[in-house]
């Protein structure tokens, strides 16, 4: 069987050279869709259109992928390498049945599987979309659409630059033919499949139709949550209903988003030259997930890490590019000023309030509003660690923003929904100087145009930027683990809380911030700023930090701390290259080769860069630790040293490697530094390479200011164990600082009070403290004793001296 219409597609070839710049969504499909280019591939197409057909072609030349005009030879004889699943309607009818000639190539390839029992027919359903503009609601909107000959031909001049083909996960004939047979209704079956297919594909793509404003807040006021939020409002304050309503009102128009196409294509533009302007490129990881999941009707929410502004853009630009919808974004009240506010309005953003607080009307409109926005299928964004980090580390959840989505589900949505954790990191965070000036005490600066215009002046390249899709979290199944009665308490009403709610959401919470971490992005930078700053001087020769990233990278490589992390493929001597080339570094040349340092100012400002990736090296940097600082010591007490530290460190970092596994990730670590000569190994027994020794120290400083900050807090809760949690912590903090001081820590976390309260809650689930704060003082000084083994001497002995004074002074 050869392709129909030859001559119409040699007509139609150069006008759609000239007016199509097709992009293919995923970018890479041979390898997103594991692609077997041995097997023999069909592409399946919604619909007959020499357009579409010749579109494909363009794609697939530049892809790798075989010619769908190509014939599909098999066994001696030739088919045709594509079908139809209706066919193309003409000006006067529509007509979307399955095509004759589509039903008999089926039928043909179906057959040839009885033949051949090695044959594997791939099914590559690719669908050609030319616009993705969302419909109005109250329209009717078939997502599968065909166009007659002038409608395509419009799209053509119109969207063609703009277009994208989008290939979908394969379908194996022979599966088909083994499970459900070869006759004639197989095809019919497999069409009628393909059929729903790409309607959600397109649905994906588009996303819901979108309400006019005033109509949507008319539905929200007639919402029986919010007409007793209004009674209850005016009775609270003695002021007329037709007041508490325009209350109301306002706070929705404050509230509400207005989505807008027009400004989203338009803005795709604007956000292609900035990107172009401040970044060499930007990496994308695990959105073929993603894709999937919108595919298969999923309600998606994004709970990105928070590192910069430039987040909100970001993401948004990255989905649109992935060839998903914009998702609409919970954005702080702070962000709607003129003009920002009304372009991210009309680019998805609703704005929200910093606190609900003693405010029943705004809360319960916010969430109405938020619920609304599920029960209508928009995917929504917000960034649960509530603003961002100052610190480059993750921020303990706020959980609002979730307890509000489980309260959704809770008005019976007909959909799985499901959390997106997304990490995002930069070679260069554009507030990371304002940030350093706030943690030293300066006010954080207001947003407004003029800040705006001013960072627009600074914009140049900073190197690259990544955006990694973590590994989902299905809500509904894990209620069904945590809160298996949560069904009982589906009320269409909405406004319930039940007994469950609290913990399962605090678990919850605590689940998102771990995948987040799981998602971490290595890079260039990160990587340099990890080992300057394990520098007590914080200079490295090139040599120097060129074998010390090696280390990083083979540590990250051999022993994956999760399946979600990236590692850069670069080697070590081009990612300094790289990192050098950013002009954050001082590099100084003399007989012997280049010095690499940092200056006091950059010392601060990397820390953030380092903070990023921490948790990777976390457990790696403490058996180094251990090791040397103990000079020998057994694998045996290894495992149980990291047994008392590391639920320290998984609840300060948000580490995923769950305690069952620990001791099997703890000897594959010891496994590969040995591997790396590093250590030796006999007996039994784990000492340091003294012949190798600088990459393992410097791995164990990583994780020395943490291990600081462990060994005052828990001699100071030995030496005074009548303090109560304030105290500890108030003095906690003062001998952090004292130390940070006096050996020169500019780590901004280092003494930050937040950390040590997080410590104290984990001492406490630990059994250290019991509920009523009291001490166990045997567990406690044995950790105690670890801890200053783990120090070097002088700031073991700055701790011991701050704690004798601190007590003096009680």
């Amino acid at each position: 069987m050869s392709s129909r219409h030859p001559v119409t597609q040699s007509l139609l070839k150069a006008p759609i050279s000239l007016f199509v710049r097709g992009k293919a969504i995923p970018s890479d499909p041979i390898a997103d869709l594991n692609i077997d280019l041995n097997k023999p591939i069909v592409y399946a197409l919604p619909f007959r259109s020499n357009v579409d057909l010749l579109t494909l072609q363009a794609q697939t030349r530049k892809l790798g992928l075989p010619d769908p005009l190509e014939p599909l030879e098999i066994n001696g004889q030739q088919y045709c390498r594509h079908v139809y699943i209706a066919a193309c309607p003409s000006l006067m009818q529509d007509n979307d049945s399955l095509p004759k000639d589509s039903i008999a190539l089926f039928g043909d390839l179906l057959a040839l599987h009885q033949q051949d029992a090695q044959l594997d027919i791939q099914i590559l359903p690719t669908a050609v979309l030319w616009s993705r503009k969302p419909g109005k609601e109250g329209e009717h909107k078939s997502y599968l659409q065909p166009m007659n000959g002038l409608q395509k031909g419009w799209s053509v001049l119109v969207d063609g630059r703009s277009c994208s083909v989008r290939f979908s996960p394969l379908v194996s004939l022979r599966y088909m033919a083994d499970a459900h047979g070869t006759d004639e209704a197989i095809a019919h079956k497999l069409a009628r499949v393909a059929r729903i297919h790409f309607s959600r594909q397109k649905l994906a793509a588009s996303g819901p139709n979108l309400p006019m404003r005033h109509v949507l807040f008319e539905r929200l006021l007639k919402s029986p949550a919010i007409k007793q939020a209004i009674e209850d409002e005016a009775r609270a304050k003695d002021i007329p209903l037709e007041k508490a309503q325009k209350e109301a009102q306002s706070m929705m128009d404050e509230i509400a988003a207005d989505f807008s196409y027009t400004l989203i294509r338009q803005g795709n533009h604007v956000l292609s030259w900035l990107w172009n302007k401040l970044y060499q490129g930007l990496n994308i990881n695990n959105a073929a997930t993603v894709r999937r999941l919108a595919q298969d009707g999923h309600e998606i929410v994004y709970v990105p890490c928070h590192r910069s502004h430039m987040d909100y853009l970001l993401l948004s630009y990255v989905l649109y590019h992935e060839g998903m919808v914009p998702p609409h974004i919970a954005a702080g009240i702070n962000l709607n000023f003129f003009p920002a506010g009304p372009i991210f309005r009309r680019g998805g953003a609703f704005f929200i309030r910093r606190s609900f607080k003693g405010n029943k009307l705004y809360s319960t409109i916010f969430r109405e509003y938020l619920a609304e926005l599920f029960a209508k299928g928009y995917s929504v964004e917000y960034f649960s660690e509530g603003g961002r980090s100052r610190t480059g580390r993750l921020l303990t959840a706020k959980t609002g923003m979730l307890a509000m989505t489980i309260q959704a589900m809770l008005r019976g949505l007909n959909r799985p929904v499901t959390l997106v954790p997304v990490y995002i990191g930069y070679e260069h965070v554009m507030e990371v100087g304002t940030y350093a000036k706030e943690l030293r005490g300066k006010r954080k600066e207001k947003e407004n145009a003029g800040l705006v215009l001013r960072t627009l002046r600074k914009l140049r390249n900073f190197g690259f930027g990544y955006v990694n899709f973590g590994e989902p979290i299905p809500l509904n199944h894990y209620l069904n683990q945590h809160a298996p009665e949560w069904v009982n308490d589906i009320n269409p009403m909405g406004g319930s809380k039940p007994a469950w709610m609290n913990p399962v959401v605090n678990g919850l919470a605590e689940k998102m911030m771990t995948h987040i971490n799981d998602a971490a992005a290595t890079n260039a930078l990160t990587l340099c700023a990890t080992a300057l700053l394990a520098s007590r001087q914080r200079a490295l020769s090139r040599d120097s930090l060129e074998n010390q990233l090696e280390c990083y990278l083979e540590l990250l490589k051999n022993v994956p701390y999760s399946k979600t992390r990236t590692v850069p493929s670069d080697s070590a001597s081009a990612l300094v290259e790289h990192a050098l080339s950013l002009d954050k570094f001082v590099i100084e040349t003399d007989s012997m080769g280049d010095i690499i340092s940092l200056d006091r100012n950059q010392s601060i400002l990397m820390t953030y860069y380092r903070n990023n990736i921490i948790h990777l090296l976390a457990l790696p940097s403490l058996l180094a630790q251990m090791v040397v600082r103990q000079r020998r010591v057994s694998v045996e007490q290894l495992q149980q040293q990291v047994g008392l530290i590391y639920p320290f460190l998984k609840a300060e970092l948000f580490l995923s490697i769950e305690e069952a596994k620990l001791s099997n990730m703890v000897q594959a670590l010891l496994d590969e530094l040995l591997r790396q000569r590093l250590v030796l190994v006999d007996n039994g027994y784990v000492e340091m390479n003294q012949r190798n020794s600088q990459p393992l120290m410097l791995l164990g400083r990583t994780i020395g200011e943490t291990l600081q900050r462990y060994a005052i807090a828990l001699n100071l809760l030995v030496a005074s164990p009548e303090l109560d949690k304030a105290d500890l912590e108030q003095k906690s903090q003062d001998i952090a600082q004292r130390l940070g001081r006096l050996h020169g820590i500019n780590a901004p976390e280092f003494f930050d009070k937040g950390v040590f309260s997080a410590m104290f809650n984990t001492l406490k689930s630990e059994h250290y403290l019991d509920a009523d704060g009291s001490c166990n003082e045997d567990q406690s000084k044995h950790l105690a004793k670890l801890l200053y083994a783990l120090l070097y001497p002088e700031v073991k002995l700055t701790i011991q001296e701050s704690i004798y004074q601190s007590t003096l002074h009680d």
